[in-house]
This record gives structure tokens, sequence and C-alpha cells, in this order.
């Protein structure tokens, strides 16, 4: 049976005609982290679908009616118009009230693939402004103008646009690709305290995953990525080298997938030019377990983000943080409060941070409380779902809002 989120202090469902609010709930990969944010809609009385690019094992296990589609994250107008024509025949098919989107292409693919259904209110999440925003190379200087066109062609279809950060919101402004329907400020997906923490507990204990690692009793970095140089990998390989000089016996484990990304991707023979202080775990299911075993989290991203969900699940596990200064970065991280924020691309300034938790674990400690306190207070998953159904359901304050 799935686990589904319980709520007693909730309002009456919303009805349309009589019958349940329908949502259909589009990303792209990685989409089945949002399977609680589903159920929690569920419980308020929606009628909920999704529509992805994986996870249908995890949706099939939730009882969510899922609907596969496929795109690519890199250039590829072909699989782009496949995705339009894919996405514009579940729309058909489920005939949603409300298609809220995530990831960078749905939000530009969805609202031309719905303009056909002009009772469906479209809703756009901004979850990062990714690698053309934050790329210094000619190709995303070049791209920046397409990436506005498409977002301004989606206006006339777009409800709302939601942002995660305040950053990405006065970039859209000033760009005008918001539109009179107006943006609200929804920071992260929702976390849910309780369920991360059952779900570790529940995991590989940490002297059986450090036996099964080979990792003794040394020090852990820990970072949860795909291994992009765009999410800073390759900064973080020469801050690896850097502390291992000072620090030979701390062990740097990173855990995620290489094949995904394409020319980005860090090349194996760079990482193991590390060895055998950084290992590569490739794509794990127990980070809520692996994080028990890490002193520190280190997120090197030279991307602007949304809101990073691994920072979060860091937070939560009290893991202290050092990451970049880039947006939605620093909207879960306060530098020197409940963590370090250090410039991107600056091995040495992350390495520095690096040791700097490592050498003074009552500090580290009081950070890492610090970020948990703010997780659980601002990121939770009843809040942010709560802030969302206000959002589709109340299109009168669909202006500016926190």
């Amino acid at each position: 049976m799935p686990v589904a989120a319980t709520r007693l202090d909730i309002a009456p469902p919303p009805r349309i005609d009589g019958r349940p609010v329908r949502v259909l709930v589009v990303g792209g990969e990685g989409h089945e982290l949002r399977i609680p944010f589903l159920q929690a809609l569920a419980v308020r009385g929606f009628d909920v679908a999704a529509a992805g690019t994986g996870g249908e094992a995890a949706f099939a296990a939730s009882g969510i009616p899922y609907h596969p589609y496929d795109y690519s994250r890199f250039i590829d107008p072909v699989a782009d118009w496949r995705a339009y024509q894919s996405l514009a025949a579940i729309i058909a098919a489920v005939r949603p009230d409300v298609i809220q989107t995530f990831d960078t292409k749905p939000a530009i693919l969805v609202p031309l693939a719905a303009r056909h259904m002009p009772s469906a209110r479209v809703v756009r999440t901004i979850n990062g402004l990714g690698w053309v925003f934050s790329s210094r190379s000619a190709l995303a200087y070049a791209l920046r103008p397409a990436f506005k066109l498409a977002h301004a062609a989606t206006l006339p279809w777009t409800a709302l646009t939601v942002f995660q950060n305040r950053n990405d919101q006065d970039v859209f402004a000033r760009a005008r690709l918001i539109g009179r329907a107006g943006s609200r400020l929804i920071p992260g997906s929702g976390v849910e305290p309780d369920r991360f923490s059952a779900t570790a507990m529940s995991g590989p204990s940490p002297a059986d995953l450090r036996r099964s690692l080979g990792l003794g009793d040394a020090p852990i970095v820990i970072t949860v990525s795909r291994l992009s140089r765009a999410k800073g990998i390759a900064a973080l390989l020469d801050a690896a080298r850097i502390v291992h000089a000072t620090r030979p016996d701390v062990r740097f484990l990173l855990a995620g997938a290489r094949e995904t990304e394409g020319r980005l991707a860090i090349a194996q023979h760079e990482i193991d030019r590390h060895a055998p202080y950084v290992t590569a775990l490739g794509q794990r299911r127990d980070i809520p377990a692996l994080l028990r075993i890490a002193n520190v989290f280190a997120f090197p991203t030279e991307l602007s983000e949304g809101i990073p969900r691994v920072l979060l699940e860091a937070a939560l596990a009290a893991v202290p943080i050092v990451t970049t200064d880039m947006p939605g970065c620093t909207d879960v991280v306060a530098h020197g409060s409940s963590g370090l924020v250090v410039p991107p691309r600056q091995p040495h300034a992350l390495a520095d941070a690096i040791l700097a938790l490592l050498d003074d674990p009552a500090l580290a400690k009081v950070y890492a409380a610090r970020a948990l306190d703010r997780v659980r207070s601002d990121f939770n998953l009843d809040l942010t779902v709560d802030r969302y159904v206000d959002a589709w359901m109340c299109p009168a304050s669909a202006g500016p809002k926190e």
C-alpha cells in the first residue's frame, strides 16, 4: 500500500461543478521526488495526476496516475517537438483544471501544448535559471535571447509564474517575462522532516555504510549532485586535492550520475586522478542514510539554482553545509550563521571552508542546527502545498506575492 500524507487541519476540498479540482503536475527527471507533494494534494481533496520523464516504478507504488513522456535537457529541437506532441496528448487525455509545471523545458512546452484547452489554468514554476544564465560561455550568452523569446511566447497561455527565489523573479521582471498574470514567490517544493528521518533510519547503518565503502573512521565530505562542470564538480576535485595536502585522512564521496551530462560531464579519468581520497558512488537511492556518515556537505554549484533540494536534505540530516554564492543556495544557507558560502569556481576558498568546518566541529554543529531549524520552519511540505493551493485557487491575488 502506498504511504500517503495525512493532515487533519485542512479546508474543505475545492470543487468545480461539484467534482474535485483536477491537477496535472508536469516535471522532468527526478519527478518521483514530488510524490509526497502530490499525495498532500490528494489529502486536500484534489484529483491529481503526474507527467514526467522517469520514476515509473515509484509512481506505480504510490497509486498516483502517471503519464511518461521524453524530452532532452540539452539543445534538441527534434526531441522538443516530440515532447510537445506528447504533452499535448497527455493534457487532452487528462483534461486538467490546473496544470502545474516544474523544470525548465516544461515551463515553455506546457503552456504551448495547453493552448487549445483554455479552461486549464497553467502555472509554471521557475526552479532556477540554469546553465544559460549562469555560464560564461559564448554559447550561453548567444542562447539567452532565444530563452527569453521562448518564455515570452508562453505568456498568453500562462496564468501565473511561481519563483523559488527572488533573484529569478527579478530577472524575469526586468525582462518583462512575467506578464499581466503576475507572479508569486514559493521557496522550494517542500520537504518532510519526519519522513526524511524515518527513511534515513530505515537504510543501512553508518557502520555498515562505512564498512561497505571502505571508509574506516575517516572524516567524510559528501556531495550529492549530477557530476557536471556546471555543478562545480571540477572545482570540488581541485578543492579535494588541496584538502588532502593538509588532511590526508579526509575522504570525499560524490553521489550522482555522470552519464546524463553530455559534454558537461566530468570524465571518469578526472575523478580517478584523485583516488583514493575521492570516490564516485554513482546514482544512489540511500541518500538519507548516506548523509548520516557525513561530516560536511559540499555543494559547489556554478548554476543559478531554484531551491536545491539537496541542501534542504543535508540540513534535515544536520550536516554542516558549504555551498557557493549562487541564487537559491543563499536562500537556504546564510554565511557564518547556518553554514559557509564561498564564491563559485574558487577551489581554494572551497577547500578553506571545508577545512574550517572539519577543524571546528562545535561551530559546525551550531551551523547545522540553525540550518535544520530554518528548513523545518520555512520549507516544510504542508506550508509549501498550502501556498500552491492558494496560488491556484485565488486568481484574483495572483500579483507579486510572497
